[in-house]
């Protein structure tokens, strides 16, 4: 069996959507987890660092495997999360005691605290209030991204976080992925010799634009976060990271082109279950994507007995906005995006995010005054200039720690790495601090200021 395909057996790869019995203790999968755990570089820690997860979704299930792994380094010891499905499975499978299980963050926050720390994986607009409580009460927090949808709510994050010096990881998982490490490799150690310009391209693959950001949870940018912030966050991260400079100017253009009521084709109804004579041939249908094809169906936080799933899905599809019609929505991000920017030294980078692609992967290309690198996040090739040489590497999933997708592999690490700075009291252990990370969430707040106003904002 293949190592991607067998981590996606293993539940590794699908967040929420797992009931994780084939990672217990016992389980006739056990020994495939043994070979995980040969190719992942596991820490050395004197006891294992307490969890309480707020937000028992896709994410803060995606992190917490980890504990699956490695539970003598991780142990989840609390829960908070308003879904009785999600609370349950997720107290299931981190044998977690009923009386550390709460329904809201506030409410596992009246308990003196309980844990080393917080992992925060609840819906965007809801980061500010539970990580500040968070910090108040001396616990170091593992953060989703984004920080907040609100620039000053991150300022003020940071502003605690350095009063109560806590840690605080933000979930920027490119910088843990073995192909960006390289890349920030290659250009530190002056093997294109002095960084001139930068072009990042983010496809986000057609059907997950539709997913997320037309009928998912970040469809409303006024109710969730700004596309850029949301799904681009990363990028505008890695940019800056690799660049090593302040970004001084951005100017950024981008509209909801597509998806709008007036393309809806003639015979379409407001749900792709209310007859629409043009389902069968929509490259949208919620029946086909859903129903038919079964992607994205974690969402739906499906029953244990396999046999009612297609009952369930379809209920779901008449009854949540997964359903409805995508040129039918009261959506208005952005689908698709460019950003310019000029850092301080004079280098200039270029940032495309598409919706409209029939693939995913990051295209990365940098150039400098002594060679290039260009890259898929698979594969990249390195060209010098003084020599001619040119040297392509394809990443393996030795490389990234036996965890082959997932961010390009870098989920797993920033969680070890996280644990490592928690166990030892060492914010300098992280790839990504806090102060940088809100740099970059300021560089998003900037190019949608830019966006909206139609000018160029300086720094």
């Amino acid at each position: 069996m293949e190592r991607r395909d067998l981590l996606k057996n293993l539940g590794l790869l699908a967040g929420a959507s797992v009931i994780p019995g084939a990672l217990s203790a016992g389980n006739s999968h056990l020994p495939y987890i043994e070979e995980i755990k040969q190719l992942f570089k596991p820490l050395k820690l004197d006891k294992p660092v307490t969890v309480i997860t707020i937000g028992a979704g896709n994410r803060g299930n995606t992190y917490s495997n980890y504990r699956l792994l490695f539970p003598e380094q991780m142990k989840i010891v609390g829960v908070a999360e308003p879904l009785k499905i999600r609370n349950q499975r997720y107290a299931e499978k981190h044998d977690i005691p009923k009386e550390n299980r709460f329904d809201t963050w506030e409410d596992a926050f009246k308990r003196p605290k309980f844990a080393d720390a917080v992992i925060i994986s609840t819906p965007d607009q809801l980061h500010y209030g539970p990580c500040m409580k968070a910090l108040e009460m001396g616990y170091d927090v593992l953060l989703e991204k984004p920080i907040s949808p609100s620039e000053q709510e991150c300022l003020d994050i940071l502003e605690l976080a350095k009063e109560k010096q806590r840690i605080v990881a933000v979930c920027h998982v490119l910088r843990y992925a073995p192909y960006f490490i390289e890349f920030k490799k290659l250009v530190s150690s002056g093997a294109i010799g002095e960084l001139i310009s930068v072009d990042h391209f983010e496809p986000i693959e057609h059907l997950h634009m539709s997913h997320s950001y037309v009928r998912g949870n970040w469809h409303n940018s006024k109710t969730s976060t700004p596309i850029i912030m949301a799904k681009s966050c990363h990028d505008m991260d890695i940019m800056r990271w690799i660049i090593d400079a302040p970004c001084e100017n951005i100017a950024a253009y981008g509209n909801l082109k597509w998806f709008r009521n007036e393309n809806a084709p003639e015979g379409s109804t407001a749900r792709c279950t209310d007859g629409c004579s043009v389902e069968a041939s929509c490259p949208y249908s919620a029946l086909k994507l859903y129903h038919r094809d079964r992607e994205h169906i974690y969402v739906f936080d499906l029953p244990e007995d396999k046999s009612k799933h297609g009952d369930f899905i379809l209920e779901q599809l008449k009854t949540t906005d997964y359903g409805r019609c995508v040129y039918r929505m009261d959506n208005d991000q952005p689908d698709h995006y460019v950003t310019s920017m000029q850092f301080e030294g004079g280098v200039t980078a270029n940032f495309s995010m598409e919706g409209f692609t029939g693939y995913h992967g990051r295209r990365t290309r940098i150039m400098g005054s002594m060679g290039d690198i260009v890259g898929d996040m698979d594969t990249y090739t390195h060209t010098d200039f003084r020599t001619g040489k040119v040297t392509t590497k394809k990443i393996t999933p030795e490389d990234q720690g036996g965890i082959y997708h997932m961010h390009g592999g870098g989920d797993m690490v920033l969680v070890s790495d996280w644990l490592n700075a928690v166990s030892k009291q060492d914010p300098s252990l992280l790839t990504s601090t806090i102060d940088v990370s809100v740099e970059s969430h300021v560089m998003c707040f900037k190019a949608e200021e830019s966006r909206l106003q139609d000018k160029k904002v300086k720094f």
